[in-house]
């Protein structure tokens, strides 16, 4: 039922939110960096942690699959990565999520680790760039970015209306506001993205968990998005395009297609 009542609302915000779609190319001149959100364990294999999914989940496949094809395509470019990892202690919990990615039982790592083209800063709190404040005042994400000269970011990862969106629009504050020169874009990629599936009934068992169904939550947060960001499609390379779906200051991306010879 309340799925339905869910994509009955999505279809009625479409006919207000309609998107555009636009073309992009990953220019060779042009400095790319890639953000990747919390691609770790405990959100993406099945079973395990809480915010894992419960069985094999095709959405979250598709991000895995998506994410290792870029992170391979960066790397071999020499093109910059940064990997945040949400990363948590037993005594620090997180409400109102139950216990999750905590530090020594491997559900805060990912594959990225051991690349020496990756910056990797793990995280005790939803937002990345918040995340990346250090106690002499400096910021990691600021400085990747500055330190590399990044003009464009691509951002991908888990979870769409959590920690992505919220560094999504932290990132888009810093930059109207003069403190992340010289970026200048910033494209989360849609197909690149999900968010995790807890349903009501599993909740429930589950100390200070709330419901968040993944079908649902995930239609919506698009058209939360829509209010300020532009959507990319396809994600190809300087020879080809990327299909962007545009919705205001930073754009999505959806479906890649072949980012160089190495797809």
């Amino acid at each position: 039922m309340g799925n339905k009542m869910a994509a009955k609302a999505v279809d009625l915000l479409r006919v207000d939110l309609p998107l555009h779609e636009e073309t992009l190319v990953l220019e060779a001149d042009r400095r790319f960096g890639l953000v990747l959100v919390d691609l770790v364990n405990g959100f993406c294999i099945p079973g395990a942690g809480n915010l894992a999914p419960l069985t094999a989940n095709d959405q979250i496949s598709l991000v895995v699959d998506e994410s290792v094809k870029l992170a391979r395509i960066f790397s071999e470019r020499k093109w910059p990565i940064l990997a945040f990892l949400d990363t948590h202690y037993p005594d620090k919990p997180e409400p109102p999520y139950p216990p999750h990615c905590i530090i020594g039982t491997g559900e805060e790592n990912l594959w990225l680790e051991n690349d020496a083209n990756a910056t990797i800063r793990r995280k005790d709190c939803i937002d990345g760039f918040i995340g990346s404040m250090v106690e002499d005042g400096s910021n990691v994400f600021i400085n990747w970015v500055k330190s590399k000269e990044i003009h464009s970011i691509l951002v991908l990862g888990i979870c769409t209306d959590i920690c992505v969106l919220d560094f999504v629009a932290t990132t888009l504050s810093a930059r109207n506001r003069g403190w992340l020169s010289p970026l200048e874009d910033v494209f989360v990629y849609s197909k690149g993205c999900a968010t995790y599936d807890l349903p009501a009934r599993v909740a429930k068992d589950i100390k200070g968990a709330i419901s968040h169904p993944q079908a649902a939550k995930e239609n919506l947060i698009k058209f939360d998005l829509s209010l300020y960001l532009e959507a990319v499609d396809n994600i190809l390379s300087l020879q080809s395009y990327i299909s962007t779906r545009k919705l205001g200051s930073c754009k999505v991306c959806k479906q890649p297609g072949g980012l160089g010879a190495g797809i």
